[in-house]
């Protein structure tokens, strides 16, 4: 049974490099996004890249991809619903994490805390993972739905170190060796630059080629 979109639904959704700056906008983006690279994916359903039931998907796309609407209800309801990865322990731990500090507690965030915590478990930047095409877009998606996030990371950490750093902390384990990161060795490995291009098929969306 297949899952996905069809590879040209998730073209529709906008590829304009410049980030809005905040509202309505800025959520559009973020989700024609993240719908373009799970849409993408040539293993899983869309459920299952974006940990969301296709209820949710359909509802987000109603509000902030409309173009795709017609597409998400056509797809089948498919037994992986979404649920966490029972392999992945921090799975549900993150998504809680991120629930706790939305910023309205809209609807937006828990989609964005479901949808990250999953594609946390990728091996890329999360910037790519997440189908945004520079770390400056994953910002941007940070400082309108979890400014509090914003605010903890205040030395700007890769968002997956820290993630990780604030769940270990929660269990009261230790996750650096240093007293402090200005003495640590590793602070390239948590701090360093992020930079990179955009996971294939959006480089070539981001450049207008077809296909």
């Amino acid at each position: 049974m297949d899952c996905s979109l069809p590879a040209t639904c998730g073209q529709a959704a906008g590829t304009a490099d410049a980030t809005p700056g905040d509202g309505p906008a800025l959520d559009a983006m973020i989700f024609a996004r993240i719908l373009q690279i799970a849409s993408t994916d040539p293993d899983r359903s869309l459920p299952k890249a974006l940990a969301l039931p296709k209820a949710d998907l359909a509802e987000l796309a109603a509000r902030h991809v409309p173009q795709l609407v017609a597409a998400v209800a056509a797809l089948p309801d498919c037994a992986d619903d979404g649920e966490p990865d029972d392999e992945a322990i921090e799975e549900a731990d993150l998504r809680d994490l991120l629930v706790e500090h939305g910023a309205r507690g809209a609807a937006e965030e828990r989609w964005l805390a479901a949808i990250l915590a999953r594609r946390s478990l990728e091996p890329n930047h999360l910037w790519q993972d997440m189908g945004f095409h520079h770390r400056g877009e994953l910002n941007a998606m940070f400082r309108r739905h979890f400014p509090a996030l914003v605010a903890l990371n205040a030395g700007d950490m890769k968002w997956k170190k820290f993630f990780y750093r604030q769940l270990c902390e929660r269990e009261g384990l230790m996750l650096c060796k240093s007293p402090n990161c200005e003495v640590c060795d590793d602070v390239g490995v948590c701090f360093g630059e992020e930079s990179g291009d955009p996971l294939a098929t959006l480089s070539r969306l981001s450049r207008g080629a077809a296909g």
